[in-house]
């Protein structure tokens, strides 16, 4: 038998019936799916140490669970001793069955160990039903082992869909079990 994550099978019987409830579609076509999540974590000091560009990688790629890689500066900035092709950042894009898993464990083990957390903001989404977060500390990842940390570093984590408004994105990532601060219908 073929392995499903949990929140894909939970999508296919449970959340497509909900959203075409409530949003009146026609075909299952219609209802909109989560189709990938990126993740970016930008190392602006970098450009004095080159290890951290390598220890951000190991973390990174731990956290999704797939190869992260290095981004490159595009072009050279005297003001901050950036010079072209110096590895800045690094990313990883999640689809599928590695996308699932993560959203799996984001929501229900990450998030709850932010500290005096509330819920995430249900207002940065980007007008065409793609939303992004932000966190300030990838310790809470239960992948990541506090004594092998050098320093704490941020991500910013994008999810992309094919919702056409913000609305049925935010009722699709709620139905994953996305903890929003102000539940607005």
């Amino acid at each position: 038998m073929k392995y499903t994550p949990r929140l894909k099978k939970q999508y296919k019987d449970e959340i497509i019936p909900k959203l075409m409830e409530e949003f009146g579609y026609k075909s299952i076509m219609q209802v909109p799916r989560l189709v990938k999540i990126s993740i970016n974590q930008g190392l602006g000091d970098a450009t004095q140490d080159k290890k951290i560009i390598d220890e951000a990688l190991k973390e990174l790629s731990l956290i999704a669970g797939q190869k992260a890689v290095a981004v490159k500066a595009k072009r050279s900035v005297s003001n901050f001793k950036l010079r072209e092709g110096m590895p800045i950042a690094t990313r990883v894009t999640l689809r599928n069955v590695k996308m699932y898993e993560f959203l799996d464990r984001l929501v229900s083990i990450a998030l709850p160990r932010v500290k005096d957390f509330r819920g995430i903001n249900d207002k940065s989404f980007d007008g065409r039903g793609n939303y992004s977060m932000g966190v300030k500390e990838h310790i809470i990842f239960p992948e990541i082992e506090m004594d092998k940390i050098v320093r704490i570093q941020g991500m910013d984590i994008t999810f992309v869909t094919t919702a056409q408004t913000d609305i049925e994105a935010l009722s699709l990532l709620k139905q994953f079990g996305m903890p929003f601060k102000n539940q607005r219908n």
